[in-house]
């Protein structure tokens, strides 16, 4: 049984039991450190005129979870673990540092590792894009020989941020990495065993590349760790709960983060009191409820598969589907993870994730493909009525994510259910949306708008901000 540490705040459960770790047999030394140091000013680099590994000899690794980096000095206090407690609220996630300033002439590496990609954004200290490169990273692994080639060809970072997925019940903020949090990062990997592993083998083939780098953690649960116990608690045995740290983590935080923060932007108001929905649709898909500037309700819950249709994922579904195929089909618990991960969704419904693709045979008449959307966009629409309800009401109603920002039959199928909450679009406005768009119908209340997903912003924002503080 797994004991609450000392210091995890009081309103949230225990954290998990320790989890098998993924590719069992590695021995887990990843990032390690010397004594800690002083902190220091951040130096001003200048890429390729300071020092780095050479990249070495062309090779693929096996697994994500074989790649490892060497021993590194700790470069910030190593007793930053846990993140800060501070306020999720938006009104303290602006883009760039505070404090000193430092923050403002900070370059940040920005590393997203997805199911099948690892995106590297490098962003000068106004957030201007000075480099950008998606790299394979498949069933594979990840190409560690290209990832050289690119980043020392690069400047140089002043600090490298990352997106982890699932921070438990531990990790409730950004978070400085040193051998400590690679460790517990790991423990968590059974949560989040599509994405966690693949974050962890990105973190340490970076860290191979920029040893004396600082790097640090955002987390896509962190936001929604203001959840109210209403909304995070699951009505499941207190045992479990406790044991376990059971509990509703909720996902896609970084982006809803971001994407409530430039509603206020682009509608003229302060965060506080704005009542927000923010629909991130993308091959993963997912609501916040924000109010004041924080997550008030969301529709993932302990793990991503909770919530919407998505691409290859089923959403929510009867836990007693689960054990009626379990005890009446004999099927491993792998096999229904599998199926209900990988091969479900519109993959089940239509035969295919791309919603683009679902559209286009909608359009022809295939009855397989209008089901498809039916599905999706009743659980959509019942969805973001719901996150109202949570909110209080409704001030923004905001698309993002991959379908969010370039559908527009899907923002259109939505709202139109969403009429007896006064929610309406103008056609031509949703039709022609680019970029951060304001779509909403003349004289309609609430505000409907289009916002472009820039999770690299808000870890940015993040990395620099925590850095200040050291």
């Amino acid at each position: 049984m797994a004991h609450p540490s000392a210091d995890l705040p009081s309103q949230q459960p225990p954290q998990p039991a320790r989890a098998r770790l993924q590719g069992r047999g590695h021995h887990d030394h990843a990032v390690r450190h010397g004594d800690a140091q002083r902190p220091r000013p951040v130096p001003p680099r200048h890429g390729r005129h300071r020092s780095r590994p050479v990249p070495g000899p062309p090779r693929r690794d096996a697994a994500p979870t074989d790649v490892r980096c060497p021993p590194r000095r700790a470069l910030l206090h190593a007793r930053t673990r846990r993140g800060r407690p501070g306020d999720h609220r938006l009104d303290v996630a602006d883009g760039h540092g505070t404090g000193n300033g430092r923050g403002l002439r900070v370059r940040v590496l920005v590393v997203n590792a997805g199911s099948s990609s690892l995106k590297l954004r490098l962003l000068d200290g106004q957030d201007r894009a000075e480099q950008s490169a998606d790299l394979p990273a498949g069933t594979g692994g990840l190409d560690t020989s290209r990832l050289a080639t690119v980043l020392h060809d690069w400047p140089e970072p002043d600090v490298v941020g990352h997106r982890i997925v699932h921070g438990g019940t531990v990790f409730t903020g950004p978070v400085v990495i040193d051998e400590a949090v690679r460790t517990r990062l790991a423990e968590l990997s059974d949560l989040a065993p599509l994405h966690q592993p693949k974050s962890l083998a990105a973190l340490d083939a970076v860290a191979a590349q920029l040893p004396d780098v600082p790097a640090v953690a955002s987390f896509d649960t962190a936001f929604h760790a203001t959840l109210p116990a209403a909304a995070a608690t699951y009505a499941v045995p207190r045992e479990w709960r406790q044991r376990y740290g059971i509990r509703r983590y909720g996902f896609h935080g970084l982006s809803h983060a971001y994407c409530a923060r430039r509603c206020a932007q682009l509608v003229g108001r302060s965060p506080s009191g704005l009542r927000i929905v923010s629909c991130h649709l993308g091959a993963g898909a997912s609501l916040a409820a924000v109010l004041d500037g924080r997550s008030v309700d969301t529709t993932m819950g302990f793990t991503p598969l909770e919530g919407l249709v998505m691409a290859t994922r089923s959403g929510s579904v009867d836990p007693g589907l689960v054990l009626w195929l379990e005890e009446h089909e004999r099927l491993s618990p792998h096999e229904v993870a599998t199926a209900l991960e990988q091969r479900s969704g519109l993959t089940a419904l239509a035969g295919t994730g791309d919603m683009r693709e679902v559209e286009a045979a909608a359009r022809r008449g295939d009855a397989d493909a209008m089901l498809a959307i039916d599905v999706y966009i009743h659980r959509l629409a019942a969805g973001i009525a719901a996150m109202c309800a949570s909110a209080g009401g409704l001030d923004v109603l905001a698309f993002t994510g991959g379908v969010g920002e370039h559908s527009s039959t899907v923002r259109r199928r939505a709202v139109e259910r969403l009429a007896f909450l006064g929610v309406a679009i103008d056609t031509e406005r949703n039709n022609t949306a680019q970029d951060d768009a304001d779509i909403t119908a003349q004289g309609a209340e609430p505000r409907t708008v289009v916002v472009t997903a820039r999770e690299d912003l808000q870890i940015a924002g993040e990395a620099r901000r925590l850095l200040d503080t050291q």
